[in-house]
Parts: C-alpha cells; sequence; structure tokens
C-alpha cells in the first residue's frame, strides 16, 4: 500500500466507484480518464504516481482495463478490504441493469419492436466496433515491421476461422519479446519445437475446456478462461467470446450474440459485463452471476497479487515487449471480428448506412458518445423496421 497520507475515507471511495459505476458511460478509455480526473487532479486522493502504476499494470495484466484500474486504486489506501469494495462497487450497477435487460429481451425478445430494435442497434455497434479497432491500430501498431505482421497474421486468422486462439495470443508476446528484449544468453538456434509448444499454457487451457459437468460449470469455466487469458481492454474481449459462446458451445446465435455486445455499449461500467448479459440468457439469475463473477476474478487475482511488487519489476523491457506483442494481436483480433461481426449485421442498406454513419460520427466529432448513437440508433430501427420486413 502507499505510504501517502489518506485524505479519504475508505466509505467516500466506495461511493465514488458506485456512481461512477451508475453513470460512466464511454468504455474504458473515458473510465479510466474520468479516474485520473476526479480522483487526482479534482479530489487529489491518489497521487499520480500511484495512479500511472495502477495503469501500467492494467495494461500488463489480462482482463477488463477500467476496472482493474479500481481495484488498484482501492487496493492503494486500503488494501485487499479496498481494492474489493471498489470492485463491488463499480461493477454491481452495470450488473444489475443488463440482467433487467436480459429479463426483458428473454420475455420480449419475439416481440417485433425488440427486433426492430436490435436490428438497428447491432448495425451502429459495428461501427462503434470498427472505430475502436481503428484508434487500437493507430494507437499500437505504429511503424513496427513484426507488430505488423502479428496484426494482420492474427486479423487473417480471425476472419478466416472465425474463431480466436489463446495460443496465438501468447505466441505473439514471446515473440516480440526474444526479438526486441532476450533474455541475456538467449540463442534462437537453441530453440527447439518443445520451446515453441508453451505446454503448460495449454494444458490449463485444455483443463478449462475438458469441463463437461453441466452448463453452469461450462458457464463458469469459460468466463474464468475469458478474463484471464484475454489482454487489452473493452472489445478486445468480442471476439474470444464469440468464438465461445456462438461457434464452440453455440448458446447463442449470431444475432443474440451481437444483441448483447449492444447491451453492454448502452449501459454504464466496464465493457465486459456483456458476458453477465450472456450468461442470463444461457442460465438465468445464477448464470449471469457466475459468469460476470468469472469474468473479473481473474482481473481482480491478476491485479491484487502481483501489486506490491509491481513497482520494483513492471518496467522491465521484457515485460513490456511481452504485452506489446499480445496487445498486436489483441487488435487484429478486434479487426478480423469487425469482418466477422459485419457479415452477419449489415444486411441491407438501411444497416450499412448505419453502421458507416456511426463510424464517421465518432471519426469526425468527439461530442457524440457511444451510448447517444446507440439509443439513436434504435429510435432509427423503430420506424425503418416495420417498413423493411
Amino acid at each position: 500500500m502507499s505510504e501517502q497520507t489518506k485524505s479519504y475515507s475508505l466509505w467516500q471511495l466506495v461511493l465514488y466507484f458506485l456512481k461512477l459505476g451508475t453513470v460512466g458511460f464511454g468504455g474504458p478509455v473515458a473510465l479510466v480518464g474520468y479516474m485520473f480526473r476526479d480522483l487526482v487532479e479534482k479530489r487529489g486522493w491518489i497521487s499520480e504516481s500511484d495512479y500511472k502504476d495502477g495503469l501500467a499494470l492494467s495494461q500488463l495484466a489480462p482482463g477488463p482495463l477500467a476496472a482493474q484500474l479500481g481495484f488498484y486504486l482501492g487496493y492503494v489506501h486500503y488494501g485487499i478490504l479496498g481494492a474489493t469494495l471498489v470492485g463491488l462497487a463499480f461493477v454491481l450497477p452495470s450488473f444489475l441493469m443488463v440482467v433487467a435487460l436480459g429479463w426483458a429481451y428473454t420475455v420480449y425478445g419475439g416481440l417485433t419492436w425488440m427486433q426492430a430494435v436490435f436490428y438497428a442497434v447491432g448495425a451502429s455497434v459495428i461501427g462503434i466496433i470498427a472505430f475502436s479497432a481503428y484508434k487500437l491500430t493507430s494507437k499500437t501498431i505504429g511503424k513496427d515491421w513484426l507488430l505488423w505482421a502479428i496484426f494482420v497474421v492474427v486479423a487473417l486468422y480471425t476472419v478466416i476461422t472465425e474463431s480466436e486462439e489463446v495460443l496465438i495470443f501468447l505466441g505473439a508476446g514471446i515473440l516480440y519479446w526474444l526479438v526486441k528484449a532476450p533474455p541475456k544468453g538467449f540463442k534462437w538456434g537453441n530453440m527447439g519445437v518443445a520451446g515453441l509448444t508453451a505446454e503448460p499454457v495449454k494444458n490449463v487451457v485444455a483443463g478449462l475446456q475438458a469441463a463437461d459437468s453441466g452448463t453452469l460449470w461450462n458457464l463458469f469455466t469459460f468466463f474464468t478462461k475469458a478474463g484471464a487469458f484475454v489482454f487489452g481492454s473493452g472489445l478486445a474481449i468480442v471476439p474470444f467470446l464469440f468464438s465461445g459462446v456462438v461457434k464452440d458451445y453455440q448458446w447463442l446465435n449470431d444475432h443474440q450474440f451481437l444483441d448483447a455486445v449492444a447491451v453492454a455499449m448502452i449501459t454504464p461500467g466496464p465493457v465486459v459485463i456483456t458476458t453477465g448479459f450472456i450468461g442470463y440468457l444461457v442460465a438465468g439469475f445464477p448464470g449471469a452471476s457466475l459468469a460476470a463473477i468469472a469474468t473479473f476474478l481473474p482481473a481482480y487475482v491478476l491485479t491484487i497479487i502481483p501489486a506490491p511488487f509491481f513497482k520494483k519489476y513492471g518496467k522491465r523491457p521484457g515485460i513490456n515487449a511481452f504485452v506489446t506483442g499480445v496487445t498486436a494481436a489483441a487488435t487484429g483480433a478486434i479487426v478480423g471480428a469487425v469482418l466477422v461481426l459485419g457479415k452477419r449485421s449489415i444486411v441491407d442498406i438501411t444497416t450499412a448506412l448505419l453502421a458507416l454513419v456511426t463510424l464517421i460520427l465518432l471519426w469526425k466529432s468527439k461530442k457524440v458518445s457511444e451510448p447517444v448513437m446507440i439509443l439513436a440508433a434504435a429510435i432509427i430501427g423503430l420506424v425503418v423496421y416495420p417498413l423493411t420486413h
């Protein structure tokens, strides 16, 4: 924990994150910005150095960026109790919202008006994901030829297979680490096949995939894997979820999955709360609870355990190189997911125009937020869908 004098109570911090989880729209980048503005600049509760350490650790570890930073900031002065209460306060409001929306979707999903809403919202979501992919690409890839190679290979793999492979992400990180910041004494000639198979990781993944003892257990193991192995933030989890939820387990169809992503867009808090909505559609409230817990638990553990040691070791070149490689792979997967999901949601001129207009508005204007565009698309859908179907 930080030695800086506490100028606030744990209750004040919990209330702040409860409010942020209730009204904090805009995705992980916006939420992280709100935390800096409110807790560092305005209130002075968190020092800038502690904030930067938390942000760096959150970017290094897999899982949802904004939630991880919240865990860390709660830990700074109030340890594990602070991290736990802050995490619950931040995630709970959006979780309750997606459960309510899941109930409404289950009850009314067959009605024309809800089909009309998601017909347009799904197209708008494609525009949002496309813009996110553009921003991530321009920010993370740069002019590095190796990062571009990783990006292109993973994007093509995602498009061709319509799935995402954990080992490719880990392999990308290891490759970039060995090329850019290899350990002392490392020689490529000494790398046998066994060194590249990542057998321990394969065993972990296989163990998680082998759980066939029931839907709830499968939900828990799948979303634990999602939280433990997906690097990046927010929409980076979308291609991974699509691969498992739609293709492997077939819990949802293509359109239901896009509707789940749309629900995450119109609710505040972490974007990955879409896992709660998916869990509800699969197995009701128990499914929603298990999916949400499983998604956030790895991020919580992987933030709290290394927190005391991060200042000492976190800036080592090898670690940064590994994360850079993984991030390039995650960005490629998002670009591939845009194409895969776009084929399913852009079905006519109206949906194509909605996706294009959403992309242009995000590109040209910083004043229009994603939730506003989603709600506008819903209204358009209510008007247009009855005329075209």
